[in-house]
């Protein structure tokens, strides 16, 4: 198959290119780390929660971050460089020995886990890679299928409610100073936006780098779903999903919901 052809492999060439590079998008990973840990157990505590499956864990934050309070967590994720940062973190946060790391997107996961799971999460935005209906639907089945009865899902995203009215173009990111002989690192994204249907934005991330008057730039962009809270909820609903509960925590939107109890 042509490899640009499969959106799946066009989401994996770019968070391979990205591995290396992800920490940019952070102030302070380690800070934002520490933060993901709090947030989350203090939406799992209460439900008995022990099993977890990371479904999008990316460099590690979210796994690493629960397996540092305890948790036995299951990450996953289809780039195969993006879990090599993440194995690696795992190492020098000393939690290796506490987390399983498995290579599959959200269709892939009944084929690489077996649940029944306590939980399953997915943030970082990976949610909306899933452009159409039927995938919305069908990684949403998949997440059902792995929680036990009464398990619970947290989905958090990129909100996007508040940019459809005005659509805006520039979105600025950080400005990583040198430190001693580094150069300088500056991140911002271009989005162009697509009427669809479904609304899809590409967001172009760009890299400045440089010092003096020598300076580089390199662009990936990717798509995603500029989905809101309201689709979410139905999806979930349709899914079978029952006690929605809907955050909006940061620029994060965050959906967290139960399977039904037998």
């Amino acid at each position: 198959m042509d490899n640009k052809s499969d959106p799946t492999n066009d989401i994996v060439d770019f968070y391979d290119s990205v591995a290396d590079d992800y920490h940019l998008w952070y102030r302070d990973w380690e800070s934002t780390l520490e933060r993901e840990g709090l947030q989350l157990r203090r939406w799992l505590r209460p439900h008995g929660v022990e099993q977890v499956l990371d479904a999008s864990c990316g460099p590690g934050t979210q796994s690493i971050a629960l397996a540092q309070l305890g948790y036995t967590v299951t990450g996953a994720d289809p780039s195969p460089r993006m879990l090599k940062r993440a194995r690696r973190h795992a190492s020098e946060h000393g939690v290796a020995d506490k987390i399983a790391f498995v290579q599959a997107a959200f269709a892939d996961l009944p084929e690489q886990v077996s649940g029944q799971y306590d939980a399953v999460i997915t943030k970082g935005n990976a949610f909306p890679h899933l452009v159409t209906d039927a995938e919305i639907a069908h990684a949403l089945g998949v997440f059902y299928n792995l929680l036990r009865p009464g398990g619970m899902v947290i989905v958090g995203m990129q909100d996007f409610e508040p940019f459809i009215e005005d659509r805006p173009r520039f979105i600025p990111g950080r400005v990583h100073d040198p430190e001693l002989e580094e150069p300088q690192i500056i991140t911002f994204d271009i989005w162009d936006w697509d009427d669809g249907p479904p609304l899809t934005v590409t967001v172009n991330s760009f890299i400045v780098s440089g010092k003096g008057d020598d300076y580089r730039v390199i662009k990936r962009p990717v798509v995603y779903r500029a989905l809101t809270a309201t689709e979410v909820q139905v999806a979930m609903l349709e899914a079978g999903f029952q006690d929605i509960e809907i955050i909006r925590d940061r620029l994060e939107l965050v959906m967290i919901a139960h399977k039904v109890e037998e």
